[in-house]
């Protein structure tokens, strides 16, 4: 039994991978969210609360020899929360001695125009971008400062099982399995690299782990781009489905937005299904010594979650139930 204490920042899709994993090696955890915390298991505390109060953040992370920032508000208030909850992970983390392992996207690079490695320019093309510029500034400046030892991991657009906020969540599963083309918001046919979800909780650990991950960017273990419908398709195979794909225009999702907040953000991140999106993860393979889940494997892990969450049964044209 290892008896250090690992506080996780974020019970949602990847907060929770994580805290699975940091119980499996022994840790204690702790999950910090805002929500009523859940039913605890062995090991495992539940605190509620909010990170942008400072004196909670030092509370909620007080003992933690790491603290994961996994937060992520819903998009149409990034302006209001982002930088104030990322401020909250920077304190509790100084506050207790311990390391910060932050959790980030690729928006502060902006249109690519080729595979995007750590030390690509910080060019935003979306008001999300610029927000996300100043919320890594912010991290590795007080790293710099010798406020807080810091490691950020970023990844792209998230692929695997139980998924909220993606292209792969519920709405992707419900149309396919009754005959409905799956969506794109941008050209489905457009190389897109995927960041596999329980991946990203696993290279996040690493990070928590390694002293040389400190007071750099890295990029999570990802394959190699692959279309969208290539990715759709090998999915809907698994669960004997020939899945097709459409493509959500700019302008429906801009109409969208007039009722829905969060659509009305999403309209401004289709550029990254304008041109080939691909990321350079050589880095974390090179110092760490391993890669992405191959692409097969992902696949069958999220076609067996789905045959459960939907119960469909295996080669079973899901459609007809």
């Amino acid at each position: 039994m290892n008896d250090e204490l690992h506080v996780v920042l974020g019970a949602g899709q990847i907060g929770s991978r994580l805290s699975k994993l940091l119980l499996a090696k022994g840790h204690r955890v702790r999950v910090v969210q805002r929500s009523n915390p859940s039913a605890s298991v062995p090991n495992l505390e539940h605190v509620s609360g909010d990170v942008t109060d400072l004196a909670f953040a030092e509370q909620a992370t007080r003992g933690a020899a790491v603290v994961y920032d996994c937060m992520n508000p819903p998009y149409h208030r990034w302006p209001e929360l982002l930088l104030p909850m990322g401020r909250g992970a920077v304190h509790g983390a100084a506050r207790a001695g311990a390391k910060l392992v932050a959790l980030d996207c690729l928006y502060m690079y902006g249109r690519p125009n080729g595979p995007l490695a750590e030390d690509a320019p910080l060019a935003p093309c979306s008001k999300k971008g610029v927000l996300r510029v100043e919320l890594a500034n912010m991290r590795l400046t007080a790293h710099r400062r010798g406020d807080v030892r810091v490691a950020i991991g970023r990844a792209s657009d998230f692929f695997g099982a139980n998924l909220q906020y993606s292209a792969w969540g519920d709405r992707f599963f419900q149309r396919i399995l009754a005959g409905k083309a799956a969506e794109c918001t941008g050209d489905p046919d457009m190389p897109h690299a995927y960041t596999y979800a329980d991946d990203v909780a696993r290279g996040l650990v690493t990070l928590g782990e390694r002293s040389d991950a400190l007071g750099r960017v890295w990029h999570l273990p990802t394959n190699p781009a692959e279309s969208t419908r290539s990715l759709a398709k090998k999915l809907g195979a698994a669960l004997g489905l020939d899945v097709k794909m459409t493509r959500v225009p700019k302008v429906l999702l801009r109409g969208i937005g007039l009722f829905d907040p969060f659509m009305r953000e999403v309209a401004e991140m289709t550029y990254q299904w304008e041109v080939p999106f691909a990321l350079d993860d050589s880095a974390f393979r090179r110092t760490f010594g391993y890669g992405a889940t191959p692409v097969s494997e992902q696949i069958a892990a999220t076609a067996a979650w789905a045959r459960s969450r939907f119960g469909v049964g295996a080669g079973e044209p899901a459609f007809a139930k």
